[in-house]
């Protein structure tokens, strides 16, 4: 189902569309491809949304800095300083998170209006982002394909092509609390990630380069246990990058029985307990677990590459999974 769900200032008509399925019903914006909500049963089998957002347009327009359920791009997460060098050359972005670059600049994927056309079990968002938006290279044509599977999995299907060299790492920015509207703090859902390292950080949350073992530390969540807060870490998965989707992690809230899993394609999990989130929600209110390649990889050669080249077709894949326990 397609209806209109607001105008923005300049007078762009923003359409958010109805995917339901197996007692899941999401809801998915054209405006910055936004998950706006996430309707999905607890054990009782009463149905809440599960996901962090706003009833109306004005308050993605005016809160645009969580990001909230967004896709953002070209690059989530950091690049440090804003730069990066890419065959010989040295790029610069926009610097819109202290002396970094963060989730594609000041305008990045999360701020556009995109195409959207159904598709069978879902719709596929799509854009062409031009040569030299927010400093990028190379003119950029995206897909973003969300559908509901036959259990009511909410799949993303990133996929791209360029026609010049260029770096590219999208991700979905949910917030989740599986508790529904009004539950208060996410820090006591259980988190469980297949992540034995972390790419350890400097103040300014820019990796230093190595990989730190999460044996014997806070990081440590091989094991579910309480999610608590202070985190905004990339995580290493196990698996490295994968052809099709791995389950990596999965968060359960003891309350209601609701059970979020997390399977990608991708290399990393950045974990965000969302401690700085400001009114009209709270510090701790939901967690982000945003797949990716890992932050300021275009300036670390040792890091999974992130760069797209003419000829080459990118895929990313992540699939939210949701059950009862």
């Amino acid at each position: 189902m397609n209806e209109l769900f607001g105008t923005l200032s300049d007078g762009t008509p923003v359409h958010r569309w109805t995917l339901q399925r197996a007692g899941v019903r999401v809801r998915v914006l054209s405006y910055g491809g936004i998950v706006q909500s996430a309707e999905v049963p607890d054990r009782n089998g009463n149905s809440a949304d599960v996901v962090l957002g706003f009833t109306e347009l004005d308050g993605y327009v005016t809160h645009p800095e969580p990001y909230f359920g967004a896709l953002v791009g070209r690059y989530a997460n950091r690049i440090a300083g804003g730069r990066f060098p890419l065959d010989g050359r040295t790029y610069a972005l926009a610097l819109n998170n202290g002396p970094n670059s963060l989730h594609g600049g000041e305008r990045g994927f999360d701020k556009r209006v995109w195409d959207v056309a159904p598709v069978a079990d879902g719709v596929r968002l799509s854009r062409v982002s031009p040569h030299g938006e927010e400093g990028f290279p190379g003119r950029v044509e995206m897909s973003a394909t969300y559908t509901l599977g036959a259990t009511g999995a909410l799949r993303i299907v990133y996929e791209a092509v360029t026609d010049a060299p260029t770096v590219l790492n999208p991700t979905n920015h949910s917030y989740f609390n599986l508790g529904g509207p009004g539950s208060g703090h996410a820090g006591g859902h259980e988190l469980r990630l297949a992540a034995s390292r972390i790419t350890p950080v400097d103040a300014d949350l820019i990796p230093t380069g190595a990989l730190e073992d999460v044996a014997d530390t806070r990081f440590d969540f091989r094991r579910a246990r309480k999610v608590g807060s202070g985190y905004d870490h990339n995580f290493v998965l196990d698996k490295g990058v994968t052809d099709t989707a791995v389950e990596v992690a999965e968060l359960y809230d003891p309350a209601s029985g609701r059970v979020l899993t997390v399977a990608t394609t991708e290399p990393g999990l950045q974990l965000y307990t969302a401690d700085h989130l400001g009114e009209p929600f709270a510090p701790g209110d939901g967690v982000a677990l945003e797949t990716q390649h890992f932050p300021d990889s275009p300036n670390r050669p040792e890091f999974p590459g992130t760069v797209l080249r003419p000829g080459e077709v990118f895929r990313s894949e992540t699939v939210y999974g949701f059950s009862v326990r």
